[in-house]
């Protein structure tokens, strides 16, 4: 991709963003609209739409082209609060799907690019990826109603990213990401995703080996393209060696993500702002 390789960056809004206040203006958490949606679905798409919009405008006028939002994972009872918790849409995937659609119509009109995540589905991790390796042992039955059925739903989508999590039932040797059965069967062939698919980043402890062997094994397993953050020099020149040129049908994939949004959005933010503090008045009064 050379010169035209995009910038990302991963800002949800609460907990999750790199551009903060008070440099930035903060954005809620990604469950307050899901919250909102249990009173009022129709202002809860609004505002989720308005938020996209915000955070599209916020990053791409930084010379940010793609945001990873929106975020589809499906939070389980039992799974570790921090890991997914108040990032997450709802609790159910009509509510996820419902507001996920809307947050990514408002990014991508407010000029940023989205990526669904994490394919195909982080909510039942026990564990944080970022530290060490989740493990599911849900039924395939429980995984394609519940965890798939949002990233099904949003299968058009033109970019996604994988989940560092084994999933036992499909390949109990392998993380999602490293593994052909998750990417090939699951998200390509179940789930039905033919877009841009993005490893999450390579360099977080679910995953173990040399960073060249990271790179190698998630191409190989089906990815498009290894996200290696926050490498040093070393990590960045092993990395390399398992690299390989972007070309076939990565590339076509490639092309048609990174095209731009169909048609930017002008407007006052400072307007913006206000609706949307209203908007979520309801569910946070002091937002």
């Amino acid at each position: 991709m050379g010169r035209d390789a995009p910038i990302m960056i991963d800002q949800e809004g609460g907990r999750v963003v790199r551009m903060k206040p008070p440099t930035f203006p903060a954005h809620p958490a990604p469950a307050l609209f899901g919250e909102l949606y249990r009173l009022d679905p129709k202002k809860a798409a609004e505002a989720a739409r308005l938020n996209g919009w915000l955070l599209g405008r916020l990053v791409s006028a930084c010379g940010v082209n793609i945001n990873c939002i929106p975020m589809l994972d499906v939070p389980q009872p039992d799974a570790d609060p921090t890991v997914i918790g108040d990032r997450a849409y709802g609790k159910h995937p009509d509510v996820i799907v419902a507001l996920a659609r809307a947050a990514a119509e408002g990014s991508e009109a407010g000029g940023a690019l989205t990526v669904i995540k994490h394919m195909p589905g982080h909510g039942r991790a026990l564990c944080d990826s970022h530290h060490a390796l989740p493990r599911v042992d849900a039924r395939c039955e429980d995984l394609t109603t519940v965890d798939f059925a949002p990233f099904k739903a949003l299968r058009d989508a033109k970019m996604g990213m994988t989940a560092h999590v084994v999933y036992e039932a499909y390949d109990a040797e392998r993380a999602g990401t490293l593994s052909p059965v998750i990417v090939g069967d699951v998200i390509r062939g179940e789930i039905g995703f033919d877009g841009l698919l993005f490893t999450d980043d390579l360099k977080m402890n679910a995953l173990g080996g040399p960073m060249d062997q990271r790179v190698a094994q998630s191409l190989k397993a089906g990815c498009d393209i290894a996200l290696c953050c926050n490498f040093d020099m070393t990590e960045k020149t092993s990395a390399m060696k398992g690299a390989r040129a972007l070309d076939g049908k990565s590339a076509e994939r490639a092309a048609a993500a990174l095209a731009g949004p169909a048609a930017v959005e002008g407007g006052d933010t400072d307007a913006a702002y206000g609706r949307l503090k209203a908007l979520l008045k309801p569910v946070a009064p002091a937002v």
